[in-house]
């Protein structure tokens, strides 16, 4: 049986909705969701209940960007998030979600809060960096690690592809493509850990049908923007986004 609670429904279907945005390629919107849930459900079973409408999210976002990410960066960052995975999944139940969400919000707020301290200073923008492999693996990995534990993979990726400066199209393409991925490969470990079980799976069949909605949302916010406002919306919501995991983490801290 699904969740039956009503509370839980308003809750869960804007962060349905905002993770289908974050799909359509405003990522950060997308670590809203499970937050959201998480506060009228236990961050674990947000968590189960989002993974599965992440994956046919994926579905929609792969078709949308088809044609617009970058096989190279992927290369790169794949091997790492799949490690990260692996950490993940051996990390599962030892680690403090309090911690986990700290050191995201940390890696976002200072990521996000040094791009817009350069541009309140007038200072010039530094120009687009070239790709490091090791970094990008490295970067990946991380994000592979916090993707799994709180979908929240975002920040650290971004970390290595905002500064590339890549056109708002194909950096969403290629973070959607990645994630894409990502996701379906956790359904594996997930499923073993007991993640997706028969109340969080139905109660992510009723909450599924907003799925097309959301990314339709995204793709067409993330078109109708230039390049310059797209990446200043992005550190935006990265920073706001870190804050609030911070916030979250010491709140719930006794």
């Amino acid at each position: 049986m699904p969740i039956t609670d009503p509370l839980f429904y308003l809750a869960a279907v804007p962060a349905v909705l905002l993770a289908g945005i974050g799909k359509g390629g405003l990522g950060g919107l997308g670590l809203l969701s499970v937050p959201l849930m998480a506060l009228v459900a236990g961050p674990v079973q947000a968590a189960g209940v989002m993974l599965p409408i992440l994956c046919v999210m994926d579905l929609f976002g792969l078709w949308a960007y088809r044609r617009s990410w970058n096989g190279t960066l992927l290369r790169v960052m794949l091997p790492g998030a799949l490690i990260g995975i692996g950490a993940g999944t051996l990390a599962f139940g030892h680690l403090d979600e309090d911690a986990v969400r700290l050191v995201i919000g940390l890696l976002a707020v200072g990521f996000a809060g040094r791009y817009w301290l350069t541009r309140l200073l007038a200072r010039p923008e530094a120009a687009a960096r070239a790709p490091s492999r090791a970094a990008g693996v490295f970067w990946a990995g991380v994000s592979g690690f916090t993707s799994f534990l709180a979908h929240a993979g975002g920040p650290p990726v971004m970390v290595w592809l905002l500064p590339q400066r890549l056109d708002r199209m194909t950096l969403a393409g290629t973070t959607v493509v990645l994630f894409g991925i990502v996701n379906w490969v956790k359904l594996v470990p997930y499923g073993w850990l007991g993640q997706l079980g028969a109340a969080n799976m139905a109660t992510a069949l009723v909450l599924s049908p907003l799925a097309p909605l959301g990314i339709w949302m995204g793709v067409r916010l993330t078109r109708r923007l230039n390049d310059g406002l797209f990446h200043r919306l992005s550190h935006a919501v990265l920073l706001l986004t870190g804050l609030k995991l911070c916030a979250d983490a010491f709140s719930s801290s006794p």
